[in-house]
């Protein structure tokens, strides 16, 4: 739940960036090629993030200009400049950063020392990107407690020094790619914002006070492998500290900045769904939102963005979004920070006029976001709704949100299912990846035997499923005959899935011989029961919610899970066949799914079909069939680890 604030106010901003902007054909200078693979990486990354300069810190020699606690002493200076405030109102700083100058002190203490400033309350937010957001809801919250009365919020990255060619040379200047990549993609900088109570108004706008209403952080650590870190050698299997020296963990590559791009879809992904909850609970309205901030990494990931954002119908039109990735670089926590700064020097608002800001980490895996909102200085306080349904912007009911996996469009009318599926699908995704088996895949502990035991489980499982999928269709009755059709077409395309799971698994090694011999473990035989007894009943339409969590497993969680399978086991690319089938496939699945859902719904609206809350009776029973299969599913899931004995040696 977002926490609301009731008399914070953002009073002055301020950003430092070190040295003279950096154009792209200057980079070279200071973070110059490694080989001549690096030069090609170099000019690919480029040309698709959409910076044009950013700044460094240290100069062409490599030799540091500025430490990371001067760049942030310099943008607070800047901010209390602006502002005309003295750092002596301050009595809460809070510094967010992926590192400071040293291992200990924290970095809050040791700008704190920068500035020679007096004694006051510190707090340094260790992270990555949302490592700022974290500092100014820090900040606020000692203010809204009424512990402080102004505090400071900064953010500095200074990554350049990691960057240095002469960092690489106990590697040989070789290196993998998600080292190369960030290279090219973090620059330095810093930015500060100064918070206090009292409605003071905001620097260089005496008519306006800039009052923050909430700040949303969630991570999602528990669900994904580690996708950007420093520490941790390229395998993950060792950090810095398990060598015998500092010169050891280098030449090992364990003090390479890495990030795996593979997993950041799966980044865009939480982080749009997150923006629908707090849209669903009436904390921002994507039709009230004047000025989006988004910390994008890259211009390429935009159209990402934007696409996630038009198919839950809650997109933010492009020209309200602001940006200065390309003359500032992304400089990690500090990007939102130095974006709000700029932003607020350069663009004059009106009262009314509302902020959102999004910050997605990638480190492993956070969504933060903010909302402000622009008064007249003289207009009175006025409290915000303290609940976790706010008042002052109900959700709309037309508000959708498609699946999580992506089809083209959501049919019209279909929006208030779409959004409720939506939220069991988010929990039930988390949900899976926490469970023994993946934490065994994403921890590199997987092996030969561990995959064999969850083949011989899987396969009876998948056997199943086109017979109860036909046995649904042979229930069904009067207009919801003309479904039969389509899910026999889907029945037809399934039913041979499991042959090729068992193929599979006997080219992996697999010794059991007849799938007859085979059994699901307690979960799956317990998903088995439900589906078959549920297909047998009059018109069960509720198995259309079933084979969305299904079918989306196919299509968003196997997929993810594949490059890691296939990294830990030594096997043959026709020993995976079952899992590449569906990871491409099920969209096209999902696709059909969609279309049958709308005849549901088309048949539904020509009778009387509704249930005492008002929603669609075959509605409810999608979304009720959607919430019990997913926590069969994830009692599959849960069960797979223990060893099931076979029919011939029971």
């Amino acid at each position: 739940m977002p926490v609301p604030f009731q008399r914070v106010y953002i009073e002055s901003a301020g950003y430092f960036m070190p040295g003279e902007p950096i154009p792209n054909e200057r980079v070279d200078a200071y973070v110059a090629p490694l080989n001549r693979m690096s030069e090609r990486i170099k000019r690919r990354i480029l040309a698709e993030n959409g910076i044009l300069t950013r700044h460094y810190a240290i100069d062409e020699e490599g030799v540091t200009r500025h430490t990371n606690a001067q760049l942030a002493a310099g943008a607070i200076r800047d901010c209390l400049q602006r502002g005309g405030a003295e750092l002596s109102r301050v009595s809460l700083l809070a510094s967010g950063s992926s590192g400071g100058d040293t291992l200990m002190p924290g970095f809050a203490n040791m700008i704190q020392g920068e500035l020679a400033a007096p004694p006051m309350e510190t707090l340094s937010v260790h992270g990555i990107c949302a490592a700022g957001v974290s500092a100014i809801q820090s900040a606020a919250q000692g203010i809204e407690l009424g512990a402080h009365r102004t505090a400071l919020a900064v953010a500095s990255e200074m990554p350049s020094r990691l960057f240095k060619r002469s960092r690489f040379a106990a590697r040989g200047y070789e290196t993998d790619f998600d080292s190369h990549f960030l290279r090219w993609m973090l620059s330095d900088g810093a930015g500060a914002l100064l918070l206090s109570d009292g409605m003071p108004a905001l620097a260089g706008n005496p008519g306006l006070r800039l009052r923050l209403k909430w700040v949303h952080q969630r991570a999602f650590s528990g669900d994904y492998p580690v996708c950007m870190q420093l520490g941790l050698t390229e395998d993950r299997a060792r950090g810095h500290l398990d060598f015998g020296s500092w010169a050891e963990a280098e030449a090992a590559g364990a003090l390479s900045l890495r990030q795996d791009i593979r997993l950041l879809p799966h980044l865009f992904d939480i982080g749009i769904h997150e923006y629908a909850t707090l849209v669903q609970g009436g904390w921002v309205d994507p039709k009230q939102v004047d000025h989006f901030l988004c910390h994008y990494s890259s211009e390429k990931f935009i159209p990402v963005v934007e696409d996630l954002m038009t198919k839950a119908d809650l997109a933010i039109p492009r020209e309200r979004w602001w940006s200065n990735l390309a003359w500032r670089g992304n400089t990690g926590a500090a990007s939102i920070l130095i974006m709000l700064s700029e932003f607020l020097h350069t663009k004059a608002l009106k009262p009314g006029e509302q902020i959102f800001c999004y910050v997605p980490e990638s480190g492993r895996f956070m969504a933060a976001y903010m909302l402000l909102q622009a008064e007249a200085s003289d207009a009175p306080a006025r409290a915000v709704a303290v609940s976790h349904k706010a008042t002052e912007a109900a959700p709309d009911e037309e508000t959708a949100i498609a699946p999580p996996h992506d089809p083209a469009a959501a049919p019209e009318g279909l929006g208030a299912l779409l959004t409720e599926l939506a939220g069991i699908w988010h929990d039930y995704r988390s949900n899976v990846w926490r469970t023994p088996l993946i934490r065994q895949i994403r921890e590199r502990r997987f092996a030969l035997p561990d995959y064999l035991n969850w083949m011989e489980q899987w396969i009876p499982q998948v056997r199943e499923g086109s017979r109860w999928m036909r046995e649904g269709a042979a229930s069904l009755t009067g207009p919801y005959k003309t479904l039969a059709a389509l899910i026999d077409v889907h029945a037809g395309e399934e039913q041979d899935d499991f042959n090729i799971l068992f193929s599979d698994y006997r080219k992996a090694g697999g010794t059991v011989a007849r799938i007859d011999d085979l059994r699901r473990n307690p979960g799956g035989e317990a998903l088995n029961a439900y589906l078959h007894g549920l297909a047998a009943t009059r018109d069960p339409i509720g198995l259309l919610g079933a084979i969305y969590i299904i079918e989306g497993t196919g299509q968003r969680i196997v997929p993810a899970l594949l490059p890691l399978i296939k990294a830990g086991l030594k096997l043959p690319p026709d020993a995976f066949r079952f899992l590449e089938y569906h990871g491409h496939n099920d969209e096209n699945h999902l696709n059909r799914w969609l279309a049958a859902v709308e005849m549901v719904i088309a048949v539904e609206a020509g009778k009387d079909g509704q249930d005492a809350t008002g929603r669609g009776r075959a509605a409810r029973q999608i979304i009720d069939t959607a919430r019990h299969t997913a926590a069969l599913y994830l009692m599959q899931f849960q069960h797979i680890t223990e060893r099931m004995p076979h029919e011939s040696n029971a």
